[in-house]
């Protein structure tokens, strides 16, 4: 299969190595990291160790295919700019695959694409860019791809195309849901980790920043339940939980982002639950003053 990885960071050039070992793919990514693919290949360390030769290229002008599958995992304020862009190389059976952070990247996406063509997926890998052309897989985690139509052979030949790269990968019934249930959870862990400088594990080890995720996650939950998602608070904090212990070596990709002196995704995640909570007179105190936090750092 031809697969397209649009802003290879650590996860996608983490995927984008995994899934060359049977398919054709291609990384858009820095020039840095580009280059040092070009010379070198790229470099996976750290739970999968491998070295292997990809293509790799600045811009999505430069690749001269139409993919069958176009992956993501730009940044949520970079998606509008990256769908305009990969629009002119797409084929009207490309699909695009949504693996981001935030909770409007598939709205952005749609206004450019047929929402036939558009699914997405979650990940709880956890992969650290180390330096151009190399980067850490820091935990082995969950993956699961979805449609937003009807389950069709697309998403089981994308599940399985996924499988065989050696990425652990189920079929998700209602990934809408489970954005939200990501992005509650990302609430709770990305701002709290970024302001305290610390790895994932280390929210569950100080009590005071346990009860800090609790409220957060508490907050963010009754929000999201506006979309009549049902979410019990209760299992959401056991969910944030779970996931801080399976990437409990992890940086979030938010608090990476401030170490390399980057743009955070902030608004896309904790200021959209306060965007929708102030709509419906909720409390959004928590992610308000996170919100205020991150963009002060």
């Amino acid at each position: 299969m031809k697969i397209v990885i649009m802003g290879a960071g650590a996860i996608g050039s983490f995927f984008g190595g995994m899934l060359s070992k049977n398919n054709d793919v291609i990384l858009i990514g820095r020039k840095s990291h580009v280059e040092s693919i070009k010379k070198n290949g790229l470099n996976i360390d750290g739970k999968t160790k491998i070295n292997i030769k990809i293509k790799a290229e600045e811009s999505i002008e430069k690749i001269g295919i139409s993919p069958d599958l176009l992956i993501l995992t730009v940044k949520s304020f970079d998606t509008e700019n990256a769908i305009k862009d990969a629009k002119n190389i797409m084929g009207k059976n490309t699909l695009v695959l949504s693996f981001q952070n935030g909770l409007n990247n598939i709205e952005k996406i749609k206004k450019y694409v047929d929402g036939r063509q558009v699914i997405a997926g979650i990940t709880t890998n956890g992969c650290i860019f180390s330096e151009p052309g190399r980067i850490i897989h820091t935990g082995i985690g969950k993956t699961t791809i979805g449609s937003f139509n009807k389950e069709s052979e697309q998403i089981k030949k994308i599940v399985d195309l996924f499988n065989k790269a050696g990425i652990k990968t189920t079929i998700c019934k209602d990934i809408a849901k489970e954005i939200w249930i990501k992005g509650v959870v990302n609430s709770s862990i990305n701002p709290i980790t970024s302001f305290f400088q610390c790895k994932n594990g280390y929210l569950l080890e100080n009590p005071i920043l346990e009860k800090s995720i609790e409220r957060v996650c508490e907050e963010s939950t009754n929000i999201a339940n506006i979309n009549d998602l049902n979410l019990s608070i209760d299992q959401m904090i056991d969910t944030t939980k779970e996931v801080i212990i399976d990437t409990s070596e992890n940086y979030s990709s938010m608090l990476q982002s401030i170490q390399q002196n980057k743009r955070t995704e902030i608004d896309s995640i904790n200021g959209k639950f306060v965007e929708l909570g102030e709509k419906n007179n909720l409390d959004v105190s928590l992610n308000k003053l996170l919100v205020r936090l991150i963009k002060d750092m």
